[in-house]
């Protein structure tokens, strides 16, 4: 089996860093082995079907000195963050969505995330993100594979702002020292990053188009993916906010489902985009304040492995804010 393997990935093709980043050439890589995978059903390895977060590289480590802060605090229609004990919503509609509108949902968004407060962030801080998810899991431990949507799990993530300090990453159990990201780039951006970004759409979508060419099973839905790697987890400036989803509304293929909900429970309306895969990915809003909620991804018809309206990842982001020090959360000050 493991010999198997090997061999897969060795006939995977191996381009140039400026066409696919790192991060991006190992969810490839586990998209050609999960279908491998598929069509081995003896095999006994499990696997879980991640979301596309950003790849991290981590190292285990034990911190936990608090600080003073800046920080936004619970996001609408949060008092606190849950304990994740209940698993979210399982099956969804699974239309393709409407794309009547989707443009000028995306314009409204645009509006309300410009007129956000800008923070004011030092090179020696950090960006904070907390949020509740759960992914795809396929075991493979049996003549016939199991799979299922497993139970949410919280996650923390500290990011240096200008990319040169150890971040941080609670999840599971388990507490990770995140190597620096350096410069940062689309699918790893650093707050510095973003804030370097052009704020007119149309030269910000040039620049995704052009930065992952190459990449994904096709422009449009490399383009909305990434653009939801760059919002999903950070604290971003609100000018560069709205370009992003003002660039979304210019991708071909971008739809509304009126109603969609998060890991948490919280209803609201969503921008997404079927996947080649047969997948729609959604970016969840508030439907009145139209923030950010979280984002989910549906089976939109069956498959030999998961039926039409099943949710195969559902995320709610709880919290984020700026922070002096990994281990600080937003609104916490020195005694």
């Amino acid at each position: 089996m493991d010999d198997d393997l090997q061999a897969l990935r060795r006939m995977l093709p191996m381009p140039a860093e400026r066409d696919i980043p790192a991060g991006r050439r190992h969810q490839r890589e586990d998209h050609l082995m999960t279908s491998w995978l598929r069509m081995n059903r003896t095999s006994t390895a499990g696997r879980t079907r991640r979301s596309r977060r950003l790849a991290l590289i981590a190292i285990p480590t034990a911190m936990g000195a608090l600080a003073a802060s800046y920080g936004m605090g619970l996001l609408p229609g949060l008092e606190q963050a849950p304990d994740p004990v209940a698993a979210p919503p399982a099956i969804a509609q699974a239309g393709t969505g409407s794309t009547g509108g989707a443009v000028q949902l995306l314009d409204r968004i645009a509006t309300v995330a410009a007129t956000k407060p800008a923070p004011a962030v030092r090179d020696d801080q950090y960006t904070y993100a907390e949020s509740l998810g759960s992914s795809w899991v396929t075991l493979q431990d049996s003549a016939t594979p199991r799979s299922y949507l497993d139970k949410p799990h919280k996650r923390q993530i500290w990011r240096s702002a200008d990319g040169s300090r150890p971040g941080r990453l609670d999840a599971k159990g388990d507490s990770d020292e995140l190597l620096p990201h350096g410069t940062g780039s689309l699918n790893g951006p650093t707050y510095r990053y973003l804030e370097s970004l052009p704020t007119d759409p149309d030269v910000l979508l040039e620049k995704i188009y052009a930065d992952t060419r190459g990449a994904g099973p096709g422009p449009d839905e490399e383009a909305f993916v990434t653009i939801g790697d760059a919002l999903r987890e950070q604290v971003a400036p609100p000018q560069v906010s709205a370009a992003l989803y003002k660039a979304a509304a210019k991708i071909p293929g971008v739809s509304v489902v009126p109603d969609a909900v998060d890991a948490v429970g919280r209803h609201g309306i969503a921008v997404a985009f079927l996947r080649a895969d047969g997948e729609r990915t959604e970016w969840i809003f508030d439907k009145k304040t139209l923030d950010f909620l979280g984002e989910r991804s549906v089976v939109v018809k069956d498959t030999d492995w998961a039926k039409k309206g099943q949710v195969t990842s559902t995320d709610a982001l709880l919290r984020r804010g700026i922070v002096d020090k990994p281990g600080q959360l937003p609104g916490t000050h020195v005694g």
